[in-house]
Order: structure tokens, then sequence, then C-alpha cells
């Protein structure tokens, strides 16, 4: 049974039955494997700091297994430099050489959960090597499933080049939640508002307001970028700033909520709140980061009767590791 919502259980099994694709947790498989892709979590630690550790594990077995002239391609989103850091380093400290004993890229993952439009195939695809084999091979790889290869002359641009798109849409996110909390104050239609500015043809770009920001990519990678920043003792104020923003519009969310209430003469502690949706976007079933995830556990820590209803995320886990099942109607 598939675990994509993008990918189909017939898919899957049409994939398992060609042996097309297959499943490991043998680390010897690697020993035959002309190509790898690392496909890794790049969390942040308590300390909002890059944790590199899957990354690191990943690469202890490819060191031990991988046979020669074999290509590496890391997608996980990460900050600049960790190509060659962190894939390069540890071979070339076996004893491998760049460009006869290994190959070794930077290709960054470019996926919406949810969207019919754009997908793998025709989503183009960044490719950066660290030396230009490493790159034609890149692009060579990738080119035969993928319909554009936009490849860059550096694994440094191509890491920066993932940490540029999603910085851009947080800080742009942020933007227009400070904008919707303004106009609330003002009185004015934001929607209405948005709608009016996008038609304008040129110079502007439609970001709507929400209760947070949610998934791997958007609360995660502006941070690293933040993090890496500081240590050639730059500090990108619009980063942190985007981050404080975001991270506060659960809790500015459930302050609405309280307003809410009190019009009608009630208080949060026993009310019967329902959320509607709790993935962190339409048509996904992603629950990581999610801005209702937050919102759920403060709604609860203020005392009132919290229930859900997301067709897409129907179960969760909330901060005590209890499972939480949507609301039945």
């Amino acid at each position: 049974m598939s675990d994509i919502a993008d990918i189909s259980n017939e898919t899957l099994q049409l994939c398992l039955d060609s042996d097309a694709f297959k499943l490991s947790a043998n680390p010897e498989v690697l020993q035959k494997a002309d190509a790898i892709i690392i496909c890794v979590p790049t969390p942040l630690t308590e300390a909002m700091e890059p944790d590199m550790r899957f990354i690191k594990h990943a690469m202890q077995d490819i060191v031990a297994y991988a046979k020669d002239e074999v290509f590496i391609s890391l997608e996980s989103t990460t900050y600049p430099g960790t190509t060659r850091e962190l894939i390069c380093a540890p071979m070339l400290k076996k004893g491998h050489t760049l460009g006869r004993d290994f190959f070794a890229c930077y290709s960054p993952e470019r996926v919406d959960p949810g969207n019919k439009k754009f997908h793998t195939l025709n989503t183009p695809k960044v490719v950066g090597g660290v030396d230009e084999m490493s790159r034609e091979l890149g692009e060579i790889l990738y080119g035969q499933v993928i319909d554009t290869i936009v490849p860059v002359n550096s694994t440094e641009v191509a890491e920066m080049s993932k940490l540029l798109e999603n910085t851009f849409r947080s800080i742009n996110i942020a933007f227009i939640n400070e904008m919707a909390l303004l106009a609330e104050k003002m009185d004015i239609d934001i929607w209405e508002t948005i709608e009016a500015a996008s038609s304008k043809p040129f110079g502007f770009m439609k970001f709507t307001p929400g209760p947070g920001i949610g998934g791997h990519c958007i609360p995660l990678d502006p941070m690293y970028l933040s993090w890496k920043a500081k240590s050639k003792n730059f500090y990108s104020r619009f980063i942190e700033l985007a981050h404080e923003t975001n991270h506060s519009m659960p809790e500015k969310m459930v302050d609405h909520t309280a307003e809410a209430l009190n019009l009608h003469q009630k208080a949060i502690n026993g009310s019967k709140i329902l959320l509607v949706g709790m993935a962190y976007k339409e048509d996904s079933n992603d629950l990581r980061e999610s801005p209702g995830l937050h919102i759920y556990e403060q709604l609860c820590a203020r005392g009132a009767n919290v229930a859900f209803c997301d067709p897409e995320a129907p179960i969760f886990r909330d901060a005590n590791g209890d499972i939480q099942k949507k609301y039945s109607y």
C-alpha cells in the first residue's frame, strides 16, 4: 500500500511487479549501484541548527559499500557547502579520488504535494556538480526521467538555489500574514484587497494569509540559510523576522478564537471547537510542522474540547503521543 498521496496503490504495485522498484534495508545492495541518490530528512535541532545526522549515517554506509566510479547525488535540503563537506570529504578520506572513483552532485528535490499541474516529470531539475564531469553525469541521469534540466556551475549554487526558493516563500508568506493582521485592525477586507492587487499583470505575485506555515521545507529551510550566514558573520534580519512572524500565527489564531467566543460570553475553557483541516495544505496528508497541530495543542492547553476533520489526514499523534482521530458526523 502506498504511503504517498501522489502515488496510487496501482502505480506502486506495477513498479513492484516489474522489478523496477525494490526495497531493502541491507546496505550491501549499494555494492551493485552505479548511482546513489540520498533523500533523507534534514531537520533542525532544538537550538534551530542543522541536524546532519541522517546524511552522515547514509554516507557511512556509502563509504563502506559503494563500488568504484559511483555517482552520488544529494537531494536533501541543506546549507551551501554540505555536498563537499559531508559527501566528498568522507569519500576522499577513505582514499577515493574525485573524478575517478566517485562523482558527486547536488540536485534539490522540488515537490509540491497535491499539485495537479506540476509533478516530477515537468518540474525543472537543478543540477550542480563538484566538478564538470559530476555535473554532466547528473544531467544524463536526471535527464532520463525529467523534461528540463537546469545545470549550474557548482554544488553551492544548487544548494543555495533551494534555500532561496523557500526563503522567498517564507518572507512573502510572513508579509501577507502581517498585512492580514493590519487590514483587520483597519477594518479592511484583506481577501478583496489581494484580489484587487492580483489584477496587476506584472510586478506582483499573489500570496494568501493563513494560520502559519507547515511542511518540511518552508518552516525549516530559511533557518539553514540563516545559520550558515551567521558562520560568515552575516545576520539576515529578513529571515529571522519572517520566521518569528510565521511561527506566531497559530497563537494569534487561538487569540482570535478566544475573542470570538468572548463576543458570545463564552470562554475557551470548556468550549467545543472543531478544526476543519489539519494537514499544512489542501489536498495533502502531510502533517509535518502543520500549524493545525500547534493550534490544536494550544486550544487543548486552554481547556477546550477540540475535535478535527480532515479527510486527507484522518489521524495524528498529539504532544503526549496519543492517537487522535478525525471527527465523525
